[in-house]
């Protein structure tokens, strides 16, 4: 590849890594063309190693790194010729795993290539597989969707090979009459499960490969590539998703937690001290030329989250409740009060020092949420919490109040809401709609963000951001 040709596939790459989220710097992008002059730039994984070091920063940005590395720096072009322009030897492998497959044939195909993928799994050749990953999807992966136009299919080849209907002949290959159920049983099983996870992933990419040749690696980069976790909005979240937002909630704390912790540590002096400051001018004629301040006392403020747990904002206020209490430590008290149509203190589910999220299961079975019809009910929840606890807010508080301020077109209750405000030391609203969305329907957002600062929390990371501020020095 030219030099030139280099720089600009550099500068591609590097513009679709921070498109996709990765915070890559332009120190670290030179960094980067740095590592590739001391790196055998024929050798793709020294390549995939040398920009990985330079640019990933974080453990969990790494798949996305890699997917992306795939469709910029692909391993082939064409049908067997690499990028940097070397014959592949797709078809020629060694000892003869991969055979010549004459497509007239398409059953023939087919058991042939099942047949490949038998040995090769039972060998666990991790550069065979991928090979004949790439045999698989030249031979049945095509389609012609437009005349002149080829378009390219993971499921034609998964579902034409069917590895996983292969698992009953290679547990037996591997056990060879060994005990069946037991630990050997387990272990084999798991490890073949992973050698055809792994086919299938190998397959999945070498069609992006070729689609990316087709029709351009910027349009298929925008859906080959999954947001970060950080970057998945809490009301769009799959069931996986949820699973990893939940795993990073308490990493996501402790690291806050830190930050927060120093932060207080490190803040400014506390009040001028008169009397020492004027005690010191008197060795300069009486002119103060140094100031003394009091001792810096860093104190714990106390917290109150007031959270809609209705079914639309349910998967958000668990998370922020949960990054809550992972923050505890770091507030004098932390008081919950949860809401759908009216308000119960939901408290006493944490209390005992618990699982987190067995609480909230609790807390979704037990609380008294519900008042009239289960429908989100913001001015009555506002009004039960200011009548039945009165004593939560206060001067020492901060008050966090979690919802997408959808009211059903029913009262608001702003006074109530004002009231709260006005006793609390700080007073914000995390609404994890999109900020374009506010004010639209039966959303109050504009008219209770006159009350209250609303701000947009979609994300892990822009619920992260606003954590990092929220505890004053």
């Amino acid at each position: 590849m030219p030099a030139d040709g280099l720089i600009d596939r550099h500068v591609a790459f590097v513009a679709a890594l921070r498109g996709a989220g990765l915070p890559v710097s332009l120190v670290e992008s030179l960094d980067a063309t740095q590592a590739m002059a001391v790196i055998d730039l024929m050798d793709r994984e020294q390549l995939r190693a040398a920009y990985a070091a330079a640019v990933v920063k974080r453990a969990p940005h790494r798949p996305t790194f890699d997917r992306l590395f795939d469709l910029w720096w692909p391993p082939a072009i064409g049908d067997g010729e690499d990028a940097f322009g070397n014959a592949d030897g797709d078809g020629e492998a060694a000892d003869g795993e991969l055979q010549e497959i004459d497509p007239a044939d398409l059953d023939a195909m087919k058991q042939m290539l099942r047949d490949q993928l038998r040995d090769v799994l039972l060998r666990g050749d991790d550069e065979a597989l991928r090979r004949l990953a790439r045999a698989s999807v030249n031979g049945l992966g095509r389609t012609d969707s437009q005349p002149g136009r080829q378009s390219w299919f993971t499921y034609r080849v998964l579902r034409a090979l069917s590895p996983e209907t292969l698992m009953a002949d290679l547990l037996k290959a591997v056990l060879e009459g060994q005990e069946q159920g037991g630990l050997a049983e387990k272990v084999a099983r798991q490890m073949l499960t992973e050698r055809i996870k792994r086919f299938e992933e190998y397959v999945e990419a070498e069609v992006r490969r070729r689609l990316a040749e087709d029709r351009g690696v910027e349009n298929i980069q925008k859906t080959a590539v999954k947001p970060l976790i950080e970057q998945v909005d809490f009301l769009r979240a799959s069931r996986d998703e949820i699973a990893e937002l939940r795993r990073r909630v308490y990493p996501l704390a402790r690291r806050l937690a830190t930050r927060l912790t120093a932060k207080r540590r490190l803040g400014r002096s506390g009040r001028l001290d008169v009397r020492r400051t004027v005690r010191a001018s008197l060795s300069s004629g009486g002119v103060p030329l140094t100031t003394i301040h009091k001792p810096h006392k860093p104190h714990k403020p106390e917290l109150v989250v007031l959270c809609d747990v209705s079914g639309s904002v349910a998967a958000f206020a668990h998370f922020t409740v949960l990054l809550a209490y992972a923050l505890r430590e770091q507030f004098a008290k932390v008081r919950v009060f949860a809401f759908v149509d009216t308000c119960d203190e939901v408290t006493r589910f944490f209390e005992h020092g618990g699982d987190v999220a067995d609480a909230l299961a609790r807390m979704a079975q037990e609380a008294d949420v519900v008042w009239f019809d289960g429908h989100s009910d913001y001015g009555h929840s506002f009004e039960v919490f200011s009548q039945k606890w009165p004593e939560a807010v206060t001067p020492k508080t901060s008050l966090l109040i979690l919802g997408d301020a959808r009211t059903n077109y029913r009262a608001l209750s702003l006074p109530a809401l004002r009231s709260a405000v006005h006793h609390a030391r700080h007073a914000y609203w995390l609404n994890p709609e999109p900020r374009q969305y506010w004010g639209s329907g039966d959303s109050a957002a504009s008219a209770y963000g006159d009350v209250v600062p609303m701000i947009e929390c979609r994300n892990a990371a822009q619920l992260e951001e606003f954590v990092e501020n929220l505890l004053p020095v």
